[in-house]
C-alpha cells in the first residue's frame, strides 16, 4: 500500500495521534468515518450508473475472463501453436487421403470398414499420435520454404 511497510505506518498512526492529540482525535475519527462512507456511496453510485448504461448486456459480462490478472502468454503461445499443429495435421491427412485413394487397397478397407458398421456410419478419421515440441518445430521447419533469404535491414546494423 503506497509503498509503506507495517512499521513505517505504526509510526505514522502514532505521530498523527501525537500531533492530534486526544481532545481532537474523536472529532477527526467522525470525520474519517464520513469520508470512508462518502466514498463507498460514490462507487456504488458509479456501478448503478454503469449498469444503467450498459444495460442488460453488463450482466452477460465475464468479468473473471477479462481480469488482466488472468493473463498469461504462456498459455497463449501454446493454444496458438496448438491450433497451427492441427491445421498442419489436416492439410497433411487431406494430401494422404488423396495420394492413397488411388489405391485400390485403400478402397477396400474402406468398403469393408463401411460394411461392418452401421449403413449410415463414414469410416473414422485415422488417429494422430501427439507431437512433442521438438517433433512440432521439425513439421513447421519442413514446411518452411528453404529457398527464401532471410530478410537484411540496413538501417538495423
Amino acid at each position: 500500500m503506497l509503498g509503506i511497510n507495517g512499521t513505517e505506518m505504526l509510526i505514522l498512526v502514532v505521530v498523527a495521534l501525537v500531533v492530534i492529540g486526544p481532545k481532537r482525535l474523536p472529532e477527526y475519527a467522525q470525520k474519517l468515518r464520513d469520508l470512508v462512507r462518502q466514498m463507498r456511496r460514490m462507487a456504488e453510485g458509479a456501478k448503478d450508473s454503469v449498469r444503467r448504461d450498459f444495460g442488460d448486456d453488463f450482466n452477460d459480462v465475464d468479468w473473471q475472463k477479462l481480469d488482466p490478472r488472468q493473463y498469461d502468454p504462456r498459455r497463449i503461445v501454446r493454444e496458438a501453436l496448438v491450433e497451427e499443429d492441427s491445421a498442419i495435421r489436416e492439410s497433411k491427412l487431406r494430401e494422404s487421403s488423396a495420394a492413397s485413394s488411388d489405391t485400390p487397397a485403400q478402397s477396400l478397407d474402406s468398403a469393408s470398414a463401411g460394411s461392418v458398421g452401421d449403413a449410415d456410419s463414414t469410416p473414422s478419421e485415422p488417429r494422430t499420435k501427439t507431437l512433442s515440441p521438438i517433433e512440432r518445430f521439425q513439421a513447421q521447419s519442413a514446411l518452411r520454404d528453404r529457398s527464401a533469404t532471410a530478410p537484411f535491414d540496413t538501417e538495423a546494423t
